[in-house]
């Protein structure tokens, strides 16, 4: 967490001002620990605060919001240029491009035809509910939509800050260790999806996929899989279908106004 990985969470998005979080950094020595750990159950409890708002928001309007979290060049990117292709004329979408630094990210969704915000994060390791919030308004976020936010490239951080998002998704690619989710449990744990892509370079990498979907289970039992590669195209059609499906159920559970005495009784 942000109290022991030493990042600054000064963040800005688009032309806006930067979002002070006033994060402070302890350190384990004697007499500090309370005073950390105080100071984490602060950090998160107002960041929870913020993302409780973000849901509810976007519940109202149906928006159906994923956090995509991985480290580096897992393909987070690529992914969602492929998912923008498919899902683009069949329902509204936004993103949220989260980096330290450039709008490289940003410039490629724009180029896909969506509209898309891209916040640096600076020293800082992660996107927060606050920030994510104030970007989600500035997109003005159309009903019954899917809002993709692409979390910072790093596995422990992210884990621990809800954005007010429906599902966290992993995606972890087969140039990495298969090992990912043991080392990072609490990320594997937290996500509710595991994209495993580049699944086009398999037989050029030493990667055991029996191994790496095994110790996904071992932290996560319930974790929903799609391998796939963003490259080739394969397994994407199922990861559309699931989104599909999401979407369709956050645009049903919209809540609906009480009716009026006077319009129940019209109806009655």
């Amino acid at each position: 967490m942000c109290m022991t990985c030493g990042c600054e969470t000064t963040h800005t998005h688009g032309r806006e001002h930067p979002h002070e979080h006033g994060h402070s950094h302890g350190y384990t020595h004697a007499g500090r620990r309370s005073r950390r750990l105080s100071l984490e159950q602060d950090i998160l409890a107002e960041n929870n605060r913020h993302a409780a708002a973000n849901r509810a928001a976007w519940r109202a309007l149906g928006v159906f919001a994923l956090n995509l979290v991985s480290s580096p060049g897992s393909g987070k990117t690529s992914v969602l240029v492929r998912t923008i292709e498919a899902l683009r004329g069949e329902v509204p979408l936004a993103v949220i491009e989260g980096d330290q630094q450039t709008d490289n990210d940003a410039q490629r969704i724009h180029a896909a035809g969506v509209p898309a915000i891209q916040i640096n994060t600076g020293k800082g390791c992660h996107l927060d509910a606050h920030t994510v919030g104030h970007a989600a308004q500035d997109l003005a976020l159309s009903a019954g939509g899917l809002l993709l936010i692409e979390n910072v490239g790093n596995l422990v951080c992210p884990a621990a800050f809800d954005l007010g998002e429906a599902h966290k998704v992993a995606v972890l690619s087969v140039t990495e260790g298969e090992d990912k989710p043991v080392k990072y449990p609490d990320m594997f744990a937290a996500a509710d999806v595991l994209l495993l892509n580049k699944i086009d370079l398999l037989p050029y990498v030493d990667f055991d996929v029996a191994r790496a979907l095994a110790y996904a289970h071992r932290v996560n039992p319930g974790i929903r899989v799609f391998q796939t590669s963003a490259r080739s195209g394969e397994g994407l059609s199922a990861w559309f279908d699931w989104l599909r499906d999401g979407i369709d159920s956050a645009q049903s559970a919209v809540p609906q106004p009480p009716q009026s005495k006077e319009t129940a009784t019209a109806h009655g």
